[in-house]
């Protein structure tokens, strides 16, 4: 039988009284309440039998913000029954215990036994008056014997910080510190500066609303705002509209151990580690200043875009000045039907020159008409068959296939003996690089772009700004984006990259009104005019830009590749298009030319991933290095000529490699047949085993930029050997590509500057990254990293212009003179 509800309650009225009675007098202990005064040490003993209430009073001045800070110190180190310490006031409880016990990696304690803290400041909003404020510290142990304390509280005199006045202090584990900003009437946005002399010992520094508690040690300094860790600098942007109240906190909380910072954890530290807990106090200079105004990213972003639009308005100028001068000589671009196939008018203009009297267009303009148009080239019959395969690497006609291999083998070979293939056929196969390198681009992209998006969600959802690698001196957010600056100066890549593609543009159609006009000049000489590797060359300038701004939303360890990956297309589409100039039949298809870049991204990848302290990887890269610069050296200087059908079980191939080795370096040791060849290949393959060895010897952490400048190295290397082969072929450069080579090389001095100008690096912690950082060089918004964005892309557009216009001294001269090399 359940008894009824007043029977319960008779009961526990009854109760009540004599437990609270017989608690009151054998479970309580004495309480002594003591009244005292700030700036005074206090001490004593107390046990499990004593407890003891110390009682501060004071007045808040309105206006002005009290903040008390509170030490205390014991003698003890027993973890069993620790020190006690409870401090009550208005609105909150703050309670801690000495010693007081912090836990590090790999399981480690650290234990303190001298504590300081600040209190949470309780002054009431709106107050006008003059105030009494209450507070009282509880000191209780559980302790069997005697614990001796130290206690003493004081009132802060420069809690809150001033813009622009550097304010200095220390701070250790158990004595974390904060202080108080308040933004000035005029300010939106403010950069919280800290500096250190000495690296360690590690800190983490967080921007907190100004809320009760203060998440202030070590277990719980993440738990609100934002927060960088810190050895020697931080730099924190905290703008208004996150903090509504006007207010923020600026907490230091200094970790027990370094392993945070990239730091060793010392073998003598262990549980109860006196001598190390004494070394841990870190000096810091703190400094918050304003940060730019508005108007600084509207100049800025003027300037950025003025600056390439300078690009534009010098092409169209030099468009204007060219279509001028033909509308003056009243010339006429279209071929007179009346005069025959093959013919074009006497004032039938074949060229684009420029102002400074150099080839822009298909011909020389200085190359005037007669009647009559010259004799064509003697050349092997060109067959036009619609099921010639298109992405082949070679014409599948048999007739042309009986002739190839003793063209090739030729000692002396001119372009006429390599531009026999239907021309029809070579342009679609090249414009198959152009439309994949579009799909690739748009499948690459969205999922970088994806991916990006996420991490500054992260960032800005959990404070946490140790995901992105800034430069957090020269770092200006804009929305949701935390470094505006690093992704506006990737607009040079794209602006050039479509310039160049318009002024590609322009030269494919003036080249193919000429070949519509039937004329020989076109058809018969110079170098064959092929411009799918050149819009490829455009659209991943343009996808570089792209790919760069996107990786500076984020920079990290696990995105860097999106900064390199077209930066190795783009080297391999240069040595592509630098091969394909003289041998326009037996370049590398767009399929075969994918598939590598494939292999060198994942290979980037992999090095990224494991290259830091795997010496098997190195070993089987530097073989597929050595090994592959053998194979493509090989098929360069048989010109094709050396392949293995695997699919026809050609096992006589190892009997022809006998054949040919025994030929060239036997009985022609003195001479090799391909001499020039044979120089290029030498210095070629020195400088990839230099590379190989380099990467297995010393095992750079930064596998991306080691794997890039083995590109970029033998793009070099290789447009070395043409220029000296072209002038060695009594070939002359004029002056628009002589002027786009000394730009070239200028541009890219100054740009290789500003990038090893190193201002954060993915491959050490965060707070060893942000020791490089820096201030703004250029109006306050752009660094050094930024100027190399605006460099670089320059760079790059010119090294375009140079491949483009290289041989317009050519446009005069049959195919069946200009050699191969």
């Amino acid at each position: 039988m359940r008894p009824s509800g007043l029977t319960v309650c008779l009961c526990q009225c009854l109760l009540v009284p004599f437990m609270v009675g017989r608690f009151t007098k054998a479970e309580s202990r004495p309480t002594d309440i003591k009244p005292a005064q700030f700036g005074k040490s206090y001490s004593g003993s107390i046990d499990r039998n004593i407890e003891e209430v110390y009682a501060f009073n004071y007045t808040s001045i309105p206006g002005k913000v009290d903040a008390l800070r509170v030490f205390v110190m014991s003698n003890s180190d027993d973890m069993e029954f620790p020190l006690l310490f409870v401090v009550r006031q208005q609105k909150g409880v703050l309670s801690w215990q000495v010693p007081l016990v912090f836990r590090g990696y790999y399981q480690r304690t650290y234990t303190y036994q001298d504590v300081s803290r600040t209190l949470c400041p309780t002054n009431p909003e709106g107050q006008t008056q003059p105030a009494e404020q209450f507070m009282y510290i509880d000191i209780a142990s559980m302790a069997p014997s005697s614990v001796q304390y130290e206690l003493m509280v004081t009132r802060l005199l420069d809690f809150e910080l001033q813009t622009n006045v550097p304010f200095n202090f220390s701070a250790s584990p158990s004595q974390p510190q904060y202080f108080l900003y308040t933004f000035p009437e005029e300010v939106d946005s403010v950069l919280v500066k800290g500096r250190s002399l000495d690296a360690y010992p590690c800190a983490v520094v967080s921007a907190q609303d100004i809320t009760c508690p203060v998440y202030d040690l070590d277990h719980n300094v993440e738990f609100n705002g934002v927060y960088q860790s810190m050895t020697k600098n931080i730099a924190i942007t905290i703008q208004r509209k996150d903090f509504p109240k006007g207010q923020f906190y600026i907490v230091f909380v200094i970790k027990p151990e370094d392993y945070t910072c990239g730091g060793s954890v010392p073998e003598s530290a262990s549980a109860g580690g006196h001598t190390w807990n004494l070394k841990r106090v870190k000096h810091i200079e703190v400094t918050v200043v304003p940060s730019i105004k508005n108007m600084v990213y509207i100049h800025a972003t003027l300037l950025c875009f003025l600056f390439f639009l300078i690009f534009y308005l010098g092409a169209f100028l030099v468009f204007f000045v060219h279509h001028f001068r033909l509308q003056k000589r009243g010339l006429n671009i279209n071929g007179s039907p009346d005069e025959g196939e093959g013919t074009v008018a006497a004032s039938h203009p074949i060229t684009t020159r420029t102002p400074e009297g150099s080839s822009y267009g298909a011909i020389d303009e200085s190359r005037q008409r007669s009647g009559r148009p010259p004799p064509p080239i003697p050349r092997p019959r060109v067959y036009s068959d619609s099921s010639v395969d298109e992405e082949s690497d070679f014409d599948g006609i048999p007739e042309m296939e009986s002739d190839k291999n003793v063209i090739r083998a030729k000692t002396f070979l001119y372009v006429s003996d390599l531009s026999v293939k239907d021309r029809r056929t070579i342009s679609k196969k090249y414009k198959i690089y152009f439309w994949n390198i579009i799909t690739i681009a748009v499948f690459y992209a969205l999922p970088v772009i994806q991916l990006v998006i996420t991490y500054q969600t992260v960032v800005n959802v959990t404070g946490n700004q140790d995901i992105c690698y800034y430069n957090f001196l020269c770092a200006h957010p804009l929305g949701v984006l935390s470094a505006f600056n690093n992704i506006l100066s990737n607009m040079g890549h794209v602006l050039l990259g479509f310039l160049f593609l318009l002024i590609v543009l322009r030269r494919d159609l003036l080249h193919r009104s000429l070949m519509e006009a039937k004329d020989v000049y076109a058809t018969e000489y110079g170098i064959p005019k092929h411009f799918g590797l050149f819009y490829t060359m455009g659209i991943a300038l343009t996808m570089e830009g792209v790919l760069s701004a996107c990786y500076h939303v984020c920079p990290n360890y696990s995105n860097f590749q999106f900064d390199t990956s077209f930066m190795y297309m783009i080297a391999g589409l240069c040595m592509l298009k630098l091969y394909q100039t003289r041998h326009p039949d037996i370049n590398a298809s767009a399929y075969a030319a994918y598939a590598s870049f494939a292999l060198v991204i994942f290979l980037a990848v992999l090095g990224v991933v494991f290259g830091k302290d795997n010496w098997w990887f190195w070993v089987i890269f530097s073989i597929i290095h050595v090994v592959g610069s053998l194979a493509l050296s090989t098929h360069i200087y048989y010109m094709g000529r050396f392949k293995i059908d695997v699919t026809n079980a050609d096992f006589g191939i190892f009997r022809r490699i006998f054949q040919i080795l025994y030929t060239d370096c036997v009985q022609q040791c003195s001479r090799p047949m391909y001499m020039d060849r044979m120089i290029l290949l030498i210095v070629g393959n020195i400088f990839n085993w230099f590379f190989a060895i380099f990467g297995l010897v010393y095992r750079p952490r930064d596998f991306a930029s080691y794997l890039l400048g083995i590109f970029i190295c033998n793009l070099l290397l290789y447009l070395a050997f043409y220029i000296i082969m072209k002038l060695r072929s009594s070939e002359k450069i004029q002056p628009l590509p002589l002027f786009c080579i000394v730009v070239t090389a200028g541009v890219w001095a100054a740009a290789l500057y500003f990038f090893f100008q190193t201002l954060s690096s993915w491959e050490e912690t965060p707070a060893q990254s942000r020791e490089k950082n820096r201030e703004c060089i250029v109006m306050h918004f752009f660094d050094d990293h930024d100027i190399w964005h605006f460099l670089s892309a320059t760079a790059m557009f010119f090294s375009f212009l140079v491949l483009l216009t290289l041989d317009d001294d050519l446009d005069d001269v049959r195919r069946d003179k200009i050699p191969v090399f």
